[in-house]
């Protein structure tokens, strides 16, 4: 599973008569689904355009993303047992685990905004915001993970292995569409297309992880074997596909 591809290693022009506005950062999102580009990329581009007022780098803005996201996941890590036995109140974990999720994941959207609309990439940074989005995912894995654990006793060992290792290998194939080589097995955009696609926009499936651990918190475990179905069958897949066009030399 993975956020949109994300680099700042290329720019683009905006419109000329003063500074970069929300809607020239917007122009230069990276898209990442119907969720994201609807809703996490605009969060996004004001990020981007506070942050550009108050000068700071692309790179804070990584580092935000990181800061926040790995923040929220340790504190659900830590309070996974309490609620599971009751003693803490899952609603206000839930609530900063959705919110705050989302709010780092929208400093990631900015990061590449600001990147490509002011000129400050490089592959540097590129590389940066790529392990920031890894060690952000690593974080929630183990937090969800967590959950599922506390909430079930009895979740085997091998659902939360096959979780994790489905989910990041996804977000290996996932930056890998945003290079030369980039190919889609679905090329369609009709909403229903997109709509489907929802199962594999990070945004949309934050937002799900954070609505479970706010109002059904022992659902995680269901939550857990959801996505390691999907990430699992969207590997495989991505496997004959790429396979098949190997095999015919594209």
């Amino acid at each position: 599973m993975s956020s949109q591809p994300s680099d700042h290693g290329s720019s683009r022009p905006r419109t000329e008569g003063g500074p970069p506005t929300a809607a020239d950062y917007y122009a230069a999102n990276r898209g990442g689904g119907l969720f994201s580009e609807g809703i996490s990329q605009r969060i996004g581009s004001r990020i981007a355009v506070a942050a550009h007022k108050r000068h700071l780098s692309p790179t804070v803005l990584s580092i935000l993303n990181l800061g926040l996201g790995c923040l929220v996941s340790f504190i659900v890590i830590g309070t996974a047992g309490p609620v599971a036995d009751g003693s803490l109140w899952a609603a206000p974990i839930g609530l900063l685990a959705l919110v705050g999720w989302q709010l780092a994941y929208a400093f990631d959207c900015s990061d590449g905004q600001l990147a490509r609309v002011t000129g400050q990439s490089s592959s540097s940074g590129g590389r940066l915001d790529v392990l920031c989005d890894v060690a952000v995912q690593c974080s929630l894995v183990a937090a969800l993970s967590a959950v599922a654990k506390a909430q079930e006793p009895d979740t085997p060992a091998w659902l939360l292995a096959a979780f994790a290792a489905t989910w990041m290998v996804n977000l290996v194939t996932s930056v890998m569409q945003s290079g030369a080589q980039a190919a889609s097995m679905v090329t369609s955009t009709s909403f229903p297309v997109r709509a489907a696609k929802l199962v594999r926009d990070y945004g949309a499936v934050i937002a799900l992880a954070g609505v479970v651990l706010t109002i059904a918190p022992q659902w995680a475990v269901w939550f857990v074997a959801l996505f390691t179905l999907i990430n699992g069958g969207f590997l495989a897949a991505s496997i004959a596909f790429t396979g098949r066009a190997a095999l015919k030399g594209s």
